[in-house]
């Protein structure tokens, strides 16, 4: 397939990730689903054609999302799906060969670094923006009180308790969202195309994701802040409750390690990941075992004898 080939579909692509946004941004019944999938055909088009196909298709849909609604649609999807997907495929798609010959390529718990990285810049950014931590804080409990008054049709009891809770956590929250919706699109593209064969790299074995250093120490400032209190208690909060998504995915990395001990680990990760998405509480559990994980080693601990697990 020729250049001109390539960029028809990563202009379809765009068009697919613009019609997905703009039936968030019309109150589309379902959009709440659709949401989640906004990055999926930027993904399609990046890791099946590179980055530059991923910021064309980015660029397609920000231009059709200016022309069909407002610069502020169109800037909130450059920021939150455009330029984070072009970021993530340019870095999963590099590679290097070694003295024997073999590629390798960009490891998964670099990417889920950086992908760490966006969401806590993110923070930071909206922190900067509605005036640090207490303005950002007083302006979600007043979103919230509001939003629940609509919701009840009445001034709840105890209003401002619950509107105060929420907006000590949104942030946070909504970084972790934002991480799992990238995850899970990524993965879902780099399925699909090698579902097919036409992916650019290998898919990345989560057996293999180890976090740097600066992640656990990352954490280890967030909860010296909440004891501190005042508002380095809200940074505090919000940037553990962003740091549990690589954690969770260390933990992953442990639990897919481990199984390979076993006669049949699939059936065993089946049962794992049924039990999470009914239950939900096992990914807290993994998030500690990540924890863990990162201090003491413990994929290499339980990977099968003769099998190399890299970081």
């Amino acid at each position: 397939m020729g250049r001109l080939g390539n960029a028809a579909l990563a202009v379809g692509c765009g068009v697919g990730a613009a019609c997905l946004y703009l039936a968030v941004v019309l109150g589309s019944p379902g959009a709440i689903i659709l949401v989640y999938m906004t990055q999926l055909p930027l993904f399609l088009a990046g890791l099946w054609l590179g980055a530059g196909a991923a910021a064309l298709a980015g660029l397609t849909a920000s231009l059709l999302l200016l022309a069909a609604s407002d610069f502020l649609a169109a800037a909130i999807f450059a920021a939150l799906d455009a330029g984070p997907v072009v970021l993530l495929v340019r870095q999963a798609l590099l590679a290097r060969r070694r003295d024997d010959g073999a590629v390798s390529w960009y490891p998964p718990g670099l990417l889920a670094a950086w992908l760490t990285a966006l969401a806590l810049g993110g923070i930071a950014v909206a922190f900067v923006l509605l005036g640090g931590p207490d303005g950002l804080q007083s302006t979600l409990q007043e979103l919230v009180g509001h939003t629940l008054d609509r919701l009840t049709g009445q001034v709840l009891p105890q209003r401002d308790q619950v509107a105060a809770t929420l907006a000590m956590v949104i942030p946070g929250v909504v970084a972790a969202s934002w991480m799992v919706m990238a995850v899970i699109n990524g993965a879902l593209a780099q399925g699909v195309l090698a579902r097919f064969g036409v992916n650019w790299r290998p898919s990345p074995d989560l057996a293999a994701l180890g976090l740097p250093l600066w992640i656990p120490i990352t954490l280890a400032v967030a909860v010296a802040a909440i004891a501190i209190g005042d508002a380095a208690r809200y940074i505090g909060i919000n940037m553990a409750i962003a740091l549990s998504v690589p954690f969770c995915l260390a933990g992953l990395a442990v639990l897919h390690a481990g199984a390979r001990r076993l006669s049949h680990p699939a059936m065993a990760l089946v049962v794992f990941y049924t039990l999470a998405g009914l239950f939900g509480w096992p990914l807290l559990a993994v998030a500690v075992l990540g924890l863990f994980e990162s201090w003491l080693g413990l994929r290499r601990r339980l990977a099968p004898q003769g099998v190399a697990i890299d970081g």
